[in-house]
Formats: structure tokens, C-alpha cells, sequence
């Protein structure tokens, strides 16, 4: 038995053209399952616990949706010890990339998934929550905060609206920061904590992160004139940012952070600072290529 959780409302749709491709795969292939929705996501966690009471042994758990789903599939799947595929359907969609899948052709994932062994990978855990991407603090974060408020525009265009309205009154906050071998005090414009390699619907903040070295990508962009970051950010979409005298790239497998800031993982609001977040190493089953 394998549970399907779709969200039909992500990617403007997809969600739900996606997760009934899949529906229809398992079902030529003869393979029991069992859709899986809600109309919030409280709903869809406490029907995904239910499911995994029911069929502690079950072959698996497929998300059909995005990186917010796979947030909230994750919390459920990792301490039950049940493997867990991810097939993208959202706007970001940057676990998926991080695991080496191609957003565009999702049969090869499938085929693995009902024909060889899922493999261990390492996720995040920040104060008590799974990530499987990059927990991040900052300017992003703000811009965060901003997009959540705003019904206009929908999809991406959202994050570059927020973006333009954040970047003029952005300053850089202090921030305390102890990792396994060392502590930074410095100022920042923005921390990502990277168990995978991209966030922000495929910003390669952390290109050579790593989903099985248990450890984290830890980037600190030390400030940077507005203009400069301008000129910058562009760059995070082929991770050739990282060659800038304002970024710093360390390896740590523990990372705490102390400022007057918020967090997210995976896109989803973790909360305000201090965090304490650890790599887990094997804590996850899924699929790689």
C-alpha cells in the first residue's frame, strides 16, 4: 500500500494534473494506494498520520506537489521511518532538484519508485522540524514576510514584487553564529543553512551542498552596497556568486543563530531567532537517480 498526497491547488494547478498522472500510473501498474488530501495543511498532516497508524508498513509515501507539501509530508514520514518521493509539482520545487531529479520528465521517478530500493539521505532539524533543503535567515527571509502578505501578484512574480518593495529599506542585522569548530560575530545580509543545493525555485545558494555528507553549506553574505547586491543576486542562479569577496561558504554539521530575525525552511516560516538546527545524517528514505 502507498499513500498519494496531492495538493491540487500548487504550481496554479499542476498539483492536481500531476498527481492525477500518478494516480493513473499506479493504477495500470496495479498498485494498491491511497489519495491523500485536505482542505489545510493541518488537515492533510493529521489524514497523513492517520494513514501511517493504519499501514505502518506501507511501501511508501508519494508527495505530488511542492517544496510546502514536502515540508509537511516530511514531518510525518522521517520519524516513521517510510520512504518518501517527492514529484514536483509546485512553483519551486528545489527538494526534487537537490535529490537530482528533472522537473520535466517525471516517469523515470516513477519507474524507480515502484522498482528499486530507496537509499538514505541527511535532512535538517531545526528546534524540532525536518527540512530537506535550506533553512535561510535574512534579506530572503524579509522578503518572505512580505510575499505572505500579498494576495497580487500570484506564482514568482510574487518573490520579485517583494523583493522590490524590501530592498530599499533593507540593512544588514548583527548576527551570532556558532558552528561545530568555530563562533562568527559579523554582520550579514542574509544565512542559508543548506542541506541541499538551491531554494527559491532554483537559486543555487549552496552549489556544492551535498544531501549525504552530513553536513551542512553554511553561506553568509557579509553586507554589500544595494547596487552591489543588484549585481550579485543574479548570479545565485548559476551559483557563481560564491567566487564574491562578500561570501563565505563553511561545513558544519551544527549551526545556531542568534539575531532580531526570522527563519524559514523549504520556504516555510520557521519563526523568530535564536535557532538551533542540526544535519541529520540517513534520516531520510527516498529515491535518487
Amino acid at each position: 500500500m502507498w499513500a498519494l498526497v496531492i495538493n491540487p491547488t500548487s504550481g496554479s494547478g499542476k498539483g492536481s494534473t500531476t498527481g492525477g498522472r500518478v494516480a493513473a500510473f499506479l493504477t495500470s501498474r496495479n498498485i494498491e494506494h491511497q489519495i491523500i488530501s485536505g482542505i489545510s495543511a493541518s488537515s492533510v498532516a493529521t489524514n497523513l498520520a492517520v494513514f501511517i497508524d493504519n499501514f505502518p508498513e506501507c511501501n511508501g509515501v508519494i508527495s505530488v506537489g511542492g517544496d510546502g507539501l514536502a515540508h509537511i509530508v516530511l514531518q510525518k514520514t522521517t520519524p516513521a521511518q517510510i520512504p518518501l518521493a517527492v514529484i514536483p509539482a509546485g512553483t519551486g520545487n528545489d527538494f526534487v532538484r537537490s535529490l537530482g531529479w528533472s522537473l520535466e520528465h517525471i516517469d523515470p521517478y516513477l519507474e524507480a519508485i515502484i522498482s528499486t530500493a530507496p537509499k538514505s539521505i541527511d535532512l535538517g532539524l531545526v528546534d524540532g522540524e525536518w527540512f530537506g533543503a535550506v533553512l535561510s535567515t535574512g534579506f530572503d527571509s524579509m522578503v518572505n514576510e512580505r510575499a505572505n502578505t500579498m494576495s497580487w501578484p500570484k506564482g514568482p512574480m510574487k518573490y520579485n514584487a517583494a523583493i522590490a518593495i524590501e530592498l530599499p529599506r533593507f540593512k544588514p542585522r548583527h548576527y551570532e553564529i556558532t558552528l561545530d569548530d568555530r563562533s562568527i560575530s559579523t554582520e550579514a545580509m542574509l544565512i542559508a543553512v543548506a542541506n541541499g543545493r538551491s531554494y527559491g525555485g532554483g537559486m543555487l545558494v549552496c552549489p556544492d551542498a551535498d544531501i549525504a555528507d552530513a553536513l551542512f553549506d553554511v553561506m553568509v553574505l557579509h553586507p554589500v552596497s544595494k547596487i552591489e547586491f543588484l549585481k550579485v543576486f543574479p548570479r545565485v542562479f548559476k551559483g557563481t556568486h560564491v567566487t564574491h569577496p562578500a561570501v563565505e561558504i563553511v561545513r558544519s554539521s551544527s549551526v545556531k543563530i542568534s539575531a532580531d530575525a526570522v527563519a524559514y525552511a523549504d520556504g516555510e516560516r520557521i519563526g523568530p531567532l535564536p535557532i538551533s538546527a542540526q544535519c541529520i545524517p540517513k534520516a531520510m528514505l527516498t529515491w535518487i537517480p
